[in-house]
């Protein structure tokens, strides 16, 4: 697991860790067959993309959205230089850093970041942090995770959700869950959508918090509306399952649908269990084994589903195949 930590802390706007613990509805099952049955398997954490480096009437930023990359970098070099803006040197950084218009300089990024993480920047600390987890070269991560803790201290919440998943983990710190918890709690007063999810799953499962269905569906309720589809996946088995919220099969399959067109595999899967078996929308196979297709070229096998597609006629299966071709990737070339 300390492989996929650092490896998903290479830089500031890569996906971060994510966990293989699976949650399981805890709820006593329906009496009819329950086509959640299967443990879930979600991820911990989702992708969360950098925080903006400067502001709409800053004209370095503003060329850096519309693509004037060296324009970009002339602007924030300039400004660094001149009024020492913090803000500036992170967008240099990341200019150099990710070769965006001009040559990719490692070393001259990581100076830009050093030198914005001494005027406090939480995103530059982020960023440092993020670099010595994720070097080879680098045996103790303490440093690190000091980084991370300063980013946290000044406001950053994809900070404090990667100090969460540090003290989870217990692999580059000592593994403590209610550490963990405290830090997820500052990320998701921020409304970071991984950090919601994070305690969310701390609450469900008493780990580090008491256990608490009730907040934990409320956090999932938050991350959901903030596009966390994960999340919306979980809630989803929560309101199947009446699992810290009422029971209500129609309100969970339009979420497991919500987080199906996002792409989650799990909700696809799970909304073809449904689909099958007629619970909380009217049965159709057509649209089962669709999407059931769907999850299954994203590598989630469903031997029950697997059954439900040999079972229909060539026609059924051209039908089928139809519904999904929106959501079927590209073959790769």
């Amino acid at each position: 697991m300390a492989g996929l930590l650092l490896a998903h802390l290479a830089g500031a706007g890569a996906a971060l860790a994510q966990s293989p613990a699976a949650p399981k509805p805890t709820a006593p099952q329906p009496a009819a067959p329950n086509p959640l049955a299967t443990p879930l398997g979600a991820p911990l954490g989702t992708s969360s993309t950098a925080a903006p480096l400067g502001t709409d009437r800053d004209p370095a930023y503003t060329a850096y959205q519309r693509g004037r990359y060296r324009t970009a970098l002339d602007l924030a070099v300039s400004r660094a230089n001149a009024q020492g803006d913090a803000a500036a040197m992170v967008l240099a950084g990341e200019l150099l850093s990710q070769g965006y218009g001009v040559r990719q300089d490692p070393t001259a990024a990581r100076k830009w970041y050093e030198a914005a993480a001494a005027k406090g920047n939480p995103d530059a600390l982020f960023t440092l942090g993020a670099l010595l987890m994720a070097s080879p070269t680098v045996t103790t991560k303490d440093q690190a995770v000091e980084f991370f803790r300063q980013a946290a201290e000044n406001g950053s919440a994809r900070a404090a959700y990667n100090l969460g998943l540090v003290y989870l983990q217990g692999e580059v710190a000592p593994k403590e869950p209610a550490i963990a918890a405290e830090w997820f709690k500052r990320g998701a007063e921020r409304d970071q959508p991984d950090a919601l999810y994070a305690l969310a799953t701390l609450y469900r499962d008493g780990n580090g918090v008491p256990r608490d269905p009730i907040e934990s569906a409320r956090l999932l309720q938050r991350a959901s509306e903030i596009g966390n589809d994960v999340a919306t996946t979980e809630l989803a088995i929560a309101v199947f399952n009446g699992v810290g919220v009422p029971k209500d099969e129609e309100r969970a399959a339009a979420l497991f649908r919500k987080a199906a067109l996002q792409g989650n595999a799990i909700a696809q899967n799970r909304y073809a269990r449904i689909l099958s078996a007629g619970r909380g929308v009217p049965k159709d196979v057509i649209a089962a084994a669709g999407w059931h297709l769907v999850a299954r070229a994203q590598k989630l096998d469903d031997p029950m589903l697997d059954k439900l597609l040999a079972s229909l006629t060539p026609e059924q299966r051209a039908q089928a195949q139809a519904r999904i071709k929106p959501w079927t990737p590209p073959p790769a070339y």
